[in-house]
C-alpha cells in the first residue's frame, strides 16, 4: 500500500467504514466502484490532495469496511458518506464517483442538496433516469442478481471471476496493473465480500423506485461533470452524460477517449486534470 494514504475507520452504526484520507483543503470524497475499492483512485489522489482534503472510504460490505446484511440500495449507501463526511467535520463538500459510486453520488445529492458543492462521474449512469435502461451487453447484472448463486459458484474461484473483469473491462488487457489486481482480489476473497458485491445488483429494483421518485420530486441543480468511456471498448459513451442529463439541469462532459470502464485507473492524469479545472471553475 502507497504510505501517502492515512487509513482510518468509522462507526457509523450499523456500519464501520474504512476510509482514506491525504492532502488539506476543502473535502472532496471519491466513490468508488464494483469490483474496486479505494484503491482504484490511489493515482488520482496525489494530484487532488495538492488542493482538496481527499477522502476515499470503502464503501458499505467493500473493502475493508465492515459488510452488514442489508442495506445495499444505494438510498441508504450514500447515507453512510453524508454520515461519514458529518463525523469528519464537513459541512459541505464535492463527489467524485466511479461505476456503482455514480448511483451512491445521486443518491447523496439527491439527498443533501445542500451538502454536495459539485460532482464528477465517470462511467456510471443513474438507474431510474427515466430513459431507456442500457447495460451495454453487461451480462453480469442479471447473473449477480440471482439469489446464493453467484456466491456459490465464485466461492474459492474469486481470482478467476473478478480478473476475467479486469482483463476485458478497459480498452487493453492490462488497464488495471497486477498491483490493483492483487489488492482487489484480496479485499473480495474476504468472508462475505462477494454476497455484499452481489447486493449491490440485487438492490437495483429499489434503486430505481427510489431514483424515479428523486427525480419526479426535483432535479438536481448543482454542477456535474460526466464523462463515458470509449464506446469502442466497454465504455458507455455519451449514455452517461445523456443519464445525468435527465436528472440535473448542469451536466457537462463527453466521452474519454482511449480507455474502456476503467477510467479512473486507465487515464488517472485525465480524470485529475478534469476534475480540478472543474471543480475550480465553479460551474
Amino acid at each position: 500500500m502507497p504510505d501517502r494514504f492515512e487509513h482510518h475507520r468509522a462507526d457509523l452504526g450499523d456500519v464501520e467504514l474504512h476510509y482514506v484520507t491525504a492532502g488539506s483543503g476543502a473535502p472532496v470524497v471519491l466513490l468508488h466502484g464494483w469490483p474496486q475499492t479505494w484503491f482504484m483512485w490511489r493515482d488520482v489522489i496525489p494530484a487532488l490532495a495538492a488542493r482538496y482534503s481527499v477522502i476515499a472510504p470503502d464503501l458499505r460490505g467493500l473493502g475493508d469496511s465492515s459488510r452488514p446484511e442489508g442495506g445495499y440500495d444505494k438510498k441508504t449507501v450514500a447515507q453512510d458518506i453524508a454520515k461519514l463526511m458529518t463525523v469528519l467535520g464537513h459541512e459541505r463538500f464535492f463527489v467524485v464517483a466511479h461505476d456503482w459510486g455514480g448511483p451512491v453520488a445521486y443518491a447523496l445529492a439527491a439527498q443533501f442538496p445542500d451538502r454536495v458543492r459539485a460532482m464528477a462521474i465517470f462511467d456510471a449512469p443513474v438507474l431510474g433516469d427515466g430513459g431507456p435502461v442500457e447495460h451495454h451487453n453487461r451480462w453480469h447484472f442479471g447473473f449477480h442478481a440471482l439469489p446464493g448463486l453467484p456466491e456459490a459458484l465464485t466461492q474459492g474461484r474469486e481470482d478467476i471471476y473478478l480478473r476475467f473483469f479486469y482483463r476485458f473491462g478497459g480498452a487493453h488487457p492490462d488497464a488495471i496493473p497486477e498491483v490493483a489486481q492483487a489488492e482487489y482480489v484480496r479485499a473480495y476473497a474476504q468472508p462475505g465480500a462477494m454476497r455484499a458485491g452481489f447486493e449491490y445488483y440485487r438492490a437495483v429494483p429499489t434503486d430505481i423506485a427510489d431514483n424515479t421518485a428523486f427525480r419526479q420530486q426535483a432535479l438536481l441543480t448543482m454542477p456535474i461533470l460526466a464523462y463515458g468511456g470509449d464506446p469502442a471498448t466497454r465504455g458507455r459513451g455519451q449514455s452517461a452524460l445523456e443519464s445525468w442529463r435527465r436528472v440535473a439541469t448542469h451536466v457537462e462532459g463527453g466521452t474519454a477517449e482511449n480507455c474502456g470502464h476503467w477510467i479512473p485507473e486507465e487515464r488517472p492524469d485525465f480524470v485529475a486534470r478534469e476534475v480540478l479545472a472543474f471543480f475550480a471553475a465553479g460551474r
